[in-house]
């Protein structure tokens, strides 16, 4: 029979002691199984053992039991997800051998893994193709708003040069109406010189001396 240890707490009690209850609390396990798994260990009782861990060695490692926890719900998520596969698996098998408990648990546990392993693959490859697909889009909008940039600068340039010719045009329409008029008037004042000469009398002088009007 062991001798049940009875002297004070070492720290490579308490470490022993953190160790197996931190494992046993992220596996499901019950801390009486840990108390009773330390006790062993080191000599102690489990009770010993569950006194020192509530009285002193759990408020060393509050932060350490929560990641516990946590593990522990996660691990519990992956054995719900990874159950439907294994049932999958062992259906398209064919007729399949009861496994002890202990066995089924670890297949579960193995496939829970692989599940993971294969979400976080998938995942990782869906993050690079949507990565690939965002740079291709990003150089597609790059590309669009160049082209952007120049039809605007081009139709920046086309009004410009519609307003000046705009501006030209009636710039030469009024030099040709200018130009019209004067050349009108012009026409008219020497149809008149024209009439004036027309309508003046001419005459001549005969051997007397005397005028005679010859039209």
């Amino acid at each position: 029979m062991t001798a049940i240890r009875q002297d004070a707490w070492s720290e490579e009690d308490d470490l022993i002691l953190a160790e197996v209850t931190l494992r046993h609390i992220r596996e499901g396990s019950t801390q009486l199984a840990a108390f009773e798994e330390v006790g062993e260990k080191i000599g102690r009782t489990a009770a010993a053992c569950g006194f020192r861990w509530n009285s002193f060695v759990r408020k060393k490692y509050e932060a350490a039991i929560g990641i516990a926890k946590a593990q522990r719900q996660k691990r519990n998520q992956h054995k719900k997800q990874a159950a439907p596969a294994f049932a999958s698996v062992a259906s398209g098998i064919g007729t399949v051998l009861p496994e002890p408990s202990g066995r089924s648990e670890g297949i579960v546990e193995e496939l829970s893994v692989d599940a993971v392993i294969r979400f976080l693959r998938q995942w990782k490859g869906s993050y690079q193709e949507m990565t690939r697909h965002v740079r291709q889009l990003e150089k597609e909008l790059g590309d669009k708003q160049d082209e952007l940039d120049r039809l605007r600068s081009l139709n920046e340039e086309l009004s410009r040069q519609v307003n000046d010719t705009a501006t030209d045009y009636r710039v030469v329409n009024d030099d040709y109406k200018a130009l019209i008029q004067i050349m009108d008037r012009a026409r008219k004042l020497a149809f008149l010189t024209e009439e004036e000469e027309e309508s003046k009398a001419k005459f001549k002088m005969d051997e007397n001396g005397n005028l005679e009007r010859i039209e």
